[in-house]
């Protein structure tokens, strides 16, 4: 073997161990590719938790190659800043209730309408039902953004510094809710003072008297500890509340099928492991509230929807009658 044949192999050799570094080099970033996943919840509730188990399992499951960080607790902002996040590009994923992407998507509204859902299992099969899949179908068509998965949040129940059995009794109190019409249509209806705060402010207003009363699931009066703040617990059950995690186009659309499988199945396996978990709270928590001396007060729940429907009907709220058909009919 001559020395220049010798030199030119290894020269060849050399250029291919270069490539094949370059090659590798680029597989490993990729391998490493972070992202972000933001919410409003705290790390004790089930949403962080399992959004957690999700992240880990999607890592594991796409061999490394997504290394989602959960950023909890509004660290990322508030909710309407993450929503908007998607389509700006500052956060790769989301976990929100649909009422905001119903600010871009009004007919996501539906599902806050009072009274619509018959409770949790229902409100699950909307989430499964032809009529959602055609709205995440024209969400995604409009927005870019992709839902993956719905998690039931829990049966909403209005606490406040004076209990109250019926709609008559909401008149004239200042109640936080978010600034969504539907979450505004049940104590508008009947005469009270809705007071759109953010949900990280909502502890600091109802200590120092900013508002008197908010309405949240029981899950999340004790996640906020606003039970610490507040005298009584009114089981109005008004709105039946889903999550929804959502997937920032800029994301979506750069993944393979099978790496959107991936997203898919395990968002869906976690909101599945989620719900249950958020039932199961539900029902410890009436007594558990009580025992902290909280009033647990039953109210005459058609006093409410006999107001809403005479004062917020469906279709002055810019919803549909066959949409609203279609959701009673999910089984």
């Amino acid at each position: 073997m001559s020395k220049r044949f010798t030199l030119k192999t290894l020269a060849t050799l050399g250029a291919f161990a270069v490539g094949a570094m370059t090659v590798l080099g680029s597989t490993a970033v990729q391998a490493q590719q972070k992202l972000k996943w933001a919410h409003v919840y705290e790390t004790s509730e089930p949403f962080h938790t399992e959004s957690v188990w999700a992240a880990e399992e999607i890592k594991k499951r796409s061999n490394g190659k997504f290394d989602i960080q959960v950023f909890p607790a509004s660290t990322l902002g508030k909710e309407t800043d993450i929503n908007q996040g998607l389509t700006l590009g500052t956060v790769d994923m989301i976990i929100s209730g649909p009422s905001f992407a119903a600010r871009t998507y009004p007919r996501f509204g539906i599902a806050y309408y009072p009274f619509i859902f018959r409770d949790g299992d229902h409100l699950l099969a909307y989430a499964k039902s032809p009529v959602f899949q055609e709205m995440i179908g024209e969400f995604r068509a409009r927005t870019g953004i992709q839902v993956t998965a719905y998690t039931y949040y829990g049966a909403r129940h209005t606490t406040a510094q004076r209990p109250f059995t019926n709609c008559a009794g909401m008149k004239g109190i200042k109640i936080r809710v978010p600034d969504v019409p539907a979450y505004r249509a049940t104590p508008e209806a009947c005469g009270a003072n809705p007071t759109p705060i953010a949900f990280a402010e909502v502890y600091l207003a109802l200590q120092n008297g900013t508002v008197e009363a908010q309405e949240n699931p029981l899950t999340t009066i004790e996640a906020k500890k606003f039970f610490e703040v507040q005298k009584a617990i009114m089981l109005t059950g008004h709105i039946v509340d889903g999550l929804t995690t959502q997937i920032a186009p800029h994301l979506w659309n750069r993944l393979s099928d099978a790496e959107k499988k991936i997203f898919t199945d395990v968002t869906q396996e976690a909101a599945v492991r989620a719900s249950a978990k958020v039932k199961a709270r539900e029902a410890e928590l009436v007594e558990e509230f009580r025992k902290k001396g909280l009033q647990m007060v039953q109210v005459d729940r058609k006093s409410f929807q006999d107001a809403v429907l005479k004062n917020k009907p469906l279709t002055g709220m810019g919803f549909t009658q066959s949409d609203f058909d279609k959701i009673q009919a999910a089984r």
